[in-house]
């Protein structure tokens, strides 16, 4: 993994370097950089894909005190992190929580995005998302060590599996999923930034509603890839997405849940291959 030092504090990113097309992938809460391995393993050398460890709960360090964790803040933050690395014509990529931070970004420009992926994720007023994330929410108004010792039953594989934990978001992926809890267990200091990135949350129960209005200024190639069987992200909100984004073309996915990149990933890998061609 590199590191960069940003605005909030250290990112760490994995990018696997070269002149191609730029794909940037974002994953969601309690979530890392791991989500988008097995995609990018599908993926050609030809391109180069860059993918950030957002401060979202599965990061390792500490962000600094007065760092903006609003969802809006993590999507500025994003920006700058397009910025320092320079990345040019970029494809930006999100799954649940991350799709929500490409649509914040494409209602204010993104002038280094040429394209987007929207990939089964939070939208209009499913924010926060279905039971398992109404759940993560509430816990956040605990204190951080409360919400440390709510967590600790994450441990327990059959917890992760249950509906209001993991269950309904991935098919095949706990072990990712069980490797993504270790920070929040493990690091006072990550416990901290969740809880305000939960709380921030709470407190903008609009702000995809908001954000979906200012979708069809976004007049650039969007394709909206959704899970067939999603529990958490109903299918009926990617229709809607790729309706109103000018450029929009919905694909559906069979066998998955909401982390396709976990779930189907060589699948996935095709789709953004076709979206987004090699120069000849």
């Amino acid at each position: 993994m590199n590191r960069i030092e940003l605005s909030a504090g250290t990112v760490e990113y994995a990018d696997t370097g070269g002149e191609g097309p730029v794909l940037v992938l974002l994953h969601g809460l309690m979530m890392d950089a791991s989500l988008w391995d097995a995609v990018v393993a599908e993926l050609p050398g030809s391109y180069r894909c860059v993918a950030p460890t957002l401060p979202l709960g599965a990061h390792v360090h500490e962000m600094n005190a007065g760092a903006d964790l609003s969802l809006s803040g993590i999507a500025a933050l994003v920006t700058e992190f397009l910025d320092r690395l320079d990345l040019q014509d970029v494809t930006l990529i999100g799954n649940d929580t991350g799709g929500a931070l490409v649509q914040l970004l494409s209602c204010v420009g993104a002038p280094r995005v040429a394209r987007i992926v929207l990939i089964s994720c939070d939208a209009f007023d499913n924010f926060p998302p279905g039971l398992t994330g109404r759940t993560l929410v509430l816990t956040g108004k605990l204190p951080p060590a409360m919400f440390g010792l709510f967590m600790q039953q994450l441990r327990l594989r059959p917890v992760r599996r249950l509906p209001m934990a993991f269950g309904w978001l991935t098919r095949r992926g706990d072990a990712v999923t069980a490797r993504w809890m270790k920070p929040v267990l493990q690091q006072a200091g990550i416990r901290r930034d969740t809880v305000r990135v939960l709380r921030a949350i709470a407190a903008a129960p609009r702000l995809l509603i908001d954000a979906a209005a200012r979708l069809p200024d976004f007049d650039r190639p969007a394709l909206i890839v959704w899970a067939h069987e999603d529990r958490v992200m109903p299918l009926e909100h990617g229709k809607r997405l790729a309706g109103l984004l000018p450029q929009g073309q919905l694909a559906e996915v069979a066998d998955s849940y909401t982390l396709i990149p976990l779930d189907q990933p060589a699948r996935l890998a095709q789709l953004i291959r076709d979206f987004t061609p090699v120069p000849r």
